[in-house]
């Protein structure tokens, strides 16, 4: 009987018989390379024929899976990837693989079947789909047809949406009001208190046992708080917040606001692991590289972050800067005004800024007056023409942003001289209640621009997921400004989704939104160098598909074109593994089918 293993082998020679003929014949490894390689090249010339010999609309996907094994069997990324998918392929094509090398999983099979298919123009992408009926027609009858077809797409997008509640829809509003009526009890809390921000700051969920009494937790869920309380790994929610989660353990719609802040327990035990040396370890961006000063961070000519606090309300379970931050509402986190002053005055002494991000932490977690300091003086100078605050406060304490504060904002923006704007990090629908939408309305009426940056995450990456939020934003005021892929730090792998997802949504889901509701860009960190636009081929190429499955990428950096840079090396989140995933959340994976096809 065939292993697993022995019939997803079987699967991907099945799709390409050319290419195992290619390398069975190979005597020798080179001579392997060589032979393919002109294969690859003869099948790129075949695309270019008068009479091409595969379908108009599957030559481009036919055209970029050669260009991607040439990259994967080119020694040049064999090198870069300390790996040969080739010499495995050989190897096995001879039925000469050694099991014992390297064991190859499901997701490395997968990836060169579909591969396969694509070069010979057989891609699963318009599977059962013929040309529209709009295509032979002109004039009049045309457009009705094309419009019929539209339809079919809106419906779809009307169909996809429909799945993700608002925080503003009746049903989840009523829950909240449960919810809240529940956790004031809890915390005896009055409605004053609830009101008042320094209350909410005061009474952040730390532990397990009063966590149990707001959610359910699972027996691996309440390991990883109870170790996480332990040994100092960042935890907390607000009591506003907890309302947001509900009470019985689901990963259906609303999943992402309790990913957030339940950490997994691998998290967990990877982050005690990295105690004492969390600094090196978890700071991917390498900001201990850009900062020419205690609180400043500089990756770009004109653009500077200075965090003035390194804690916030609550602490997201993927957050960027989890090597620094300690625990939520830490009044120690925020930094000694000796040390604010030293990162002003090197502000003033470098002209070359012009735009600066006050962020951490969380610089909301300031009294008034302590920002008021601060932007007093970066509104002294007369480089800068932009501040932005970075906060979360909308999302986990709306009514931090009182009305006192909502005019102190304001009086920094001086329409001609210098813009003022706030940056906040929506995750899901969800968290849009009525409260949210309030404390954005403050800002908006006083002429404040507010963005939003949203995190691509295991638990918001199902279809139409994201496009629900960025029209739930605009419906509330708030433009679509990023959407990060998840940072490639190793404690995060659990959150981390496939980059070809991200582009996919961009693609197939996002482009179905008019042009106002999709201004967010698609965003790939790297470390030291900072965002990276995720284009295909433009920015970064596929060189390599490790034993695991994993794709890994070259990285261009931004100064590509501008100043000579090292590139970026680093690996993907296996395909297969992300689609079994899904297909456990009860999603059905043929609807992502299309993915393979994004490099």
């Amino acid at each position: 009987m065939a292993t697993s293993t022995e019939k997803f082998e079987a699967r991907m020679w099945a799709a390409g018989p050319e290419v195992r003929g290619v390398l069975r014949e190979a005597a020798t490894f080179e001579a392997a390379r060589r032979a393919v390689l002109d294969y690859l090249e003869e099948r790129k010339r075949a695309l270019r024929a008068p009479q091409v010999d595969v379908p108009s609309w599957e030559w481009e996907i036919a055209d970029d899976c050669i260009d991607v094994l040439k990259n994967v069997f080119s020694a040049y990324y064999e090198e870069a990837a300390k790996f040969s998918a080739l010499r495995a392929l050989w190897q096995l094509a001879r039925g000469k693989y050694s099991r014992r090398r390297k064991a190859l999983a499901p997701g490395f099979f997968e990836e060169f079947r579909h591969l396969f298919l694509g070069i010979a123009g057989k891609s699963p992408v318009y599977e059962g789909k013929g040309l529209p009926t709009y295509a032979a027609l002109t004039g009049r009858e045309a457009a009705l047809a094309r419009s019929r077809e539209l339809d079919r797409l809106a419906a779809d997008l009307e169909q996809g949406l429909g799945r993700y509640p608002s925080g503003l829809d009746e049903p989840l509003v009523s829950e909240r009001r449960r919810n809240t009526r529940r956790v004031m009890k809890l915390l005896r809390a009055s409605e004053e208190d609830w009101q008042d921000w320094r209350w909410q700051y005061g009474n952040v969920l730390r532990d397990r046992k009063t966590l149990q009494k707001v959610v359910t937790l699972s027996r691996e869920e309440a390991r990883a708080v109870d170790l996480a309380v332990a040994k100092g790994v960042p935890f907390g929610v607000t009591p506003y917040y907890a309302t947001l989660l509900r009470r019985r353990i689901s990963r259906g719609g609303v999943h992402s606001t309790r990913a957030q802040v339940i950490p997994p327990l691998d998290y967990v035990q990877q982050m005690v692991r990295f105690r004492g040396r969390r600094d090196f370890e978890c700071d991917f961006m390498l900001e201990r590289d850009t900062s020419p000063v205690d609180l400043v961070t500089r990756r770009y000519p004109t653009i500077a972050i200075l965090k003035p606090a390194s804690s916030c309300f609550q602490v997201c379970v993927y957050c960027q800067r989890n090597w620094e931050i300690t625990s939520p509402t830490e009044v120690a986190a925020v930094a000694s005004q000796r040390k604010i002053d030293r990162a002003l005055d090197w502000l003033a002494a470098t002209p070359a800024i012009r735009e600066v991000l006050v962020t951490g932490g969380d610089p909301l977690m300031l009294t008034d007056d302590g920002l008021t300091h601060i932007l007093d003086r970066l509104a002294a100078l007369r480089a800068v023409e932009r501040i932005r605050i970075g906060t979360r406060t909308p999302v986990v304490a709306p009514m931090r942003l009182t009305q006192d504060l909502a005019d102190l904002l304001a009086s920094y923006n001086d329409p001609g001289r210098r813009e003022f704007a706030v940056v906040t990090h929506f995750q899901h629908s969800a968290e849009i209640t009525p409260e949210a939408m309030r404390a954005v309305r403050r800002l908006r009426r006083r002429g404040l621009s507010v963005y939003n940056q949203a995190v691509f995450t295991y638990a918001n990456c199902r279809r139409f997921e994201m496009c629900k939020l960025r029209l739930d934003l605009r419906r509330i005021g708030v433009d679509p400004y990023y959407l990060f892929n998840a940072k490639a730090k190793e404690e995060l792998d659990l959150y981390r989704v496939p980059l070809p997802r991200l582009e996919q949504e961009r693609k197939e889901e996002a482009r179905l939104l008019s042009g106002l509701a999709r201004t967010d860009a698609p965003v790939y960190n790297i470390p030291r160098l900072g965002k990276h636009n995720v284009i295909a081929w433009q920015h970064h190429r596929l060189i390599a598909i490790l034993p695991d499955g994993r794709r890994m990428y070259e990285f261009q950096p931004w100064e590509k074109n501008i100043t000579p840079e090292e590139v970026f090396v680093e690996a993907d989140v296996s395909l297969y593994d992300f689609l079994q995933y899904l297909k456990n959340r009860g999603e059905n994976i043929s609807d992502y089918r299309t993915i393979w096809y994004y490099f």
